[in-house]
C-alpha cells in the first residue's frame, strides 16, 4: 500500500461513524477530492509522478514519486501518520522497462541500455598501459 492508499483507507474508516453531521463529511469529501487530483499520473512515463502537481517549464514532473507529494503528505499529516507509518509504505515504482514495452521496442539492459557495447580488455593492450591489477 502506498501513501495514497493509505489515505484512502483513513478516510473509509472515518467515514463510517460519521455519516450524519454535515461539517465531518465536507471535509471527508474534500480530501477524497484532495486524492482524486494527486493521484500518479498514467502519462508519465518515465517516474512515478504525482498528477496533481503538475509539471515544471521543461515538461519534467515536479513531484517524481507520488510518495513526496506535498498535499498527500499534508493530508496524512492530519490523519495522524507517522514517519515509522510513512517508511513502510511502498513508493510506487514504474515496471521495469515500461517505456520500451509500450513503444513496441526491445528490452535492453545493462550497457545496452545506455546504447553502447560491453567494454571487454583486449589481450594486446601494451604493458604500460595495463596497471597493477589488469587482467587479459
Amino acid at each position: 500500500m502506498d501513501l495514497h492508499g493509505w489515505i484512502t483507507q483513513q478516510l473509509d474508516q472515518n467515514e463510517r461513524p460519521w455519516k450524519q453531521p454535515d461539517g465531518i463529511r465536507r471535509r471527508i469529501e474534500a480530501d477524497r477530492r484532495i486524492l482524486a487530483r494527486h493521484r500518479r499520473d498514467p502519462d508519465c512515463l518515465a517516474w512515478a509522478a504525482c498528477k496533481g502537481c503538475g509539471n515544471d517549464e521543461w515538461g519534467l514532473p515536479n513531484v517524481e514519486n507520488q510518495n513526496d507529494c506535498p498535499e498527500l503528505l499534508d493530508l496524512a499529516h492530519a490523519h495522524g501518520i507517522t514517519p515509522e507509518i510513512l517508511a513502510g509504505l511502498d513508493r510506487p515504482e514504474l515496471e521495469p522497462h515500461k517505456t520500451a514495452r509500450l513503444w513496441g521496442m526491445p528490452t535492453l539492459t545493462g550497457p545496452q541500455l545506455l546504447g553502447m557495447q560491453a567494454y571487454t580488455p583486449m589481450r594486446d593492450v601494451p604493458e604500460a598501459l595495463r596497471g597493477p591489477r589488469w587482467k587479459p
